[in-house]
């Protein structure tokens, strides 16, 4: 026994040392982008993927962002330099404008379909992902038609699916086919046919946000229901183009912390293998992106981890789709040294080129009139909340400000708070100001406020879980004081809350030196 014992030694050996110099295998973690991406779309083309999201009021619109993994994904622009019609969106229209996108690649060039509902569905092409893009086509005019997606079937006949907005079609939860030229640029019928009708089928409520797709002679349909915060994913198949649907969940939320996982895109790799891109609300913080894998079961998809039932729950941590790429995120600081703004910055409205100027290392923020709060205010310059939590700096100059301007640093949505600076009888005050209720047309209330020594500042904003914020400043940009007690982030309406710059007043600017943020 010993002898045999000991001849075994070095095969033990050998299978313990392979075993402990196995590379882990390598893993990505959800959410892969922790930024108000909202209702994302996604394709492949080629070995590049490619994601579009809504931007609602924000300008410019329709973010572009790509990337080599479905996990490390780059901001590369905006389809939508400034919404249409120019002049309803040149004040902050909260809530309205860009609603969920549908992202193609058809014929050569890749397809962008946007709703406004309160206009209709638009359509835009472009050559190249990063653009530029087309300018929009109105091709379906009216009010309540939303979340677009296309189908060019195999027979060169093309169609389009969408689902409705109550709130201006009054109704809601059915999704509606029309015929569509080939070329997008008409409707061929007149109404269209109900394909897909929620208020049919138990449980179902708020159906919307279709993307369609064919497989293996079935027609999918993966939508969406049962509501922003709380729903789940579904989806239907028929081997006709209108019809009947079967319809299945194939991912809710089950024991996971990934509340209503839902809306999103199913992309495919080069080897076959199926993903699913959707989002996750986290109210202050946006509708955050996650990736699920994807599996096939008798014509259905499972989505996220297989749990034994039909529907699958979110995954925190899986393999990655594809290995060996850098780690890439969309910007969030600025050091606003070259010609143009960083691609995260985006305006409250339709933006002019007078509202600011960029030179010698520094933006300049012209102050813009206001009449009341900054809830109607379309100059803000802001970006989305890049992480759960994160700190930002930045340095201020006011000695450009008029008397009775204000410029600082702000925590944007129906709830705001800003800390900066305030010219008042020649001189230069320190003040952290909060408004609640905003979009109610709240008073601005200053929570403290100290003399500065000079017009120069740094601003400090540390925000933790929750979104709760804290603020400090510095005079020589070494030591920061806290000032002010704690504000906690809202979110806007259908956004997540947005952080910034601004300058207000009848005239004068303000300068700053950089956007500093750090994880």
């Amino acid at each position: 026994m010993g002898r045999m014992l000991i001849r075994c030694l070095p095969f033990l050996f050998a299978a313990l040392l392979a075993a402990c110099t196995t590379a882990p295998v390598a893993q990505y973690q959800n959410p892969i982008i922790h930024a108000d991406y909202s209702d994302p779309d996604a394709i492949r083309v080629g070995d590049m993927y490619y994601l579009v999201s809504s931007s609602f009021n924000n300008a410019p619109g329709l973010p572009l962002l790509q990337s080599p993994d479905m996990v490390n994904w780059t901001l590369v622009g905006h389809a939508l330099p400034q919404l249409v019609p120019l002049e309803v969106f040149a004040k902050p229209q909260h809530g309205k404008g860009v609603w969920a996108p549908c992202l193609r690649y058809h014929d050569g060039k890749f397809w962008i379909f946007y709703p406004d509902p309160d206009f209709g569905i638009y359509v835009m092409t472009a050559t190249s992902f990063a653009g530029p893009w087309s300018a929009p086509h109105l091709l379906a005019a009216g009010k309540g038609l939303i979340d677009p997606t296309p189908l060019w079937d195999d027979d060169g006949q093309a169609y389009l699916l969408h689902a409705w907005a109550r709130s201006r079609a009054g109704f809601a939860n059915v999704l509606t086919l029309r015929r569509m030229a080939p070329d997008g640029s008409r409707l061929l019928d007149d109404a269209g046919k109900i394909i897909i009708n929620g208020d049919k089928l138990s449980r179902y409520t708020t159906l919307e946000g279709p993307k369609f797709y064919k497989r293996d002679g079935y027609y999918y349909v993966f939508a969406p229901a049962g509501g922003v915060e709380t729903g789940w994913q579904s989806v239907f198949r028929s081997r006709s183009i209108d019809g009947p649907y079967e319809d299945r969940i194939v991912m809710a939320q089950g024991g996971s912390p990934v509340n209503g996982p839902h809306q999103g895109a199913w992309v495919q790799t080069p080897q076959g293998e199926d993903w699913f891109i959707h989002f996750q609300d986290k109210r202050a913080y946006g509708r955050v992106v996650h990736l699920q894998p994807m599996t096939w079961r008798d014509g259905w998809p499972l989505i996220g981890e297989d749990i034994g039932a039909a529907a699958g729950q979110p995954v925190a941590r899986y393999r990655l789709p594809v290995t060996g790429q850098a780690a890439a995120a969309p910007p969030s600081s600025d050091e606003f040294n070259g010609s143009t703004l960083g691609l995260q910055w985006q305006w409250n409205a339709n933006w002019q080129p007078s509202w600011y100027a960029l030179g010698d290392g520094r933006l300049r923020l012209f102050a813009q009139p206001r009449t009341g709060n900054l809830w109607d205010v379309p100059s803000l310059l802001l970006q989305k909340l890049p992480a759960e939590t994160f700190t930002v700096e930045t340095r201020l100059d006011a000695a450009g400000l008029a008397e009775g301007g204000v410029a600082g640093l702000v925590m944007y949505g129906s709830d705001y708070a800003w800390l900066g600076t305030r010219r008042l009888d020649g001189r230069t005050q320190l003040a952290l100001v909060s408004c609640y209720k905003a979009d109610a047309a709240c008073h601005e209330q200053q929570e403290a406020g100290v003399a500065l020594p000079s017009s120069q500042v740094w601003l400090r904003m540390r925000v933790i879980a929750g979104g709760v914020t804290n603020f400090s400043y510095s005079v020589d940009g070494k030591t920061y004081t806290p000032i002010g007690a704690q504000f906690t982030a809202k979110m806007g309406r259908w956004v997540g809350a947005q952080m910034g710059l601004f300058s207000a007043g009848p005239t004068g600017h303000a300068d700053i030196d950089y956007f500093h943020v750090t994880p």
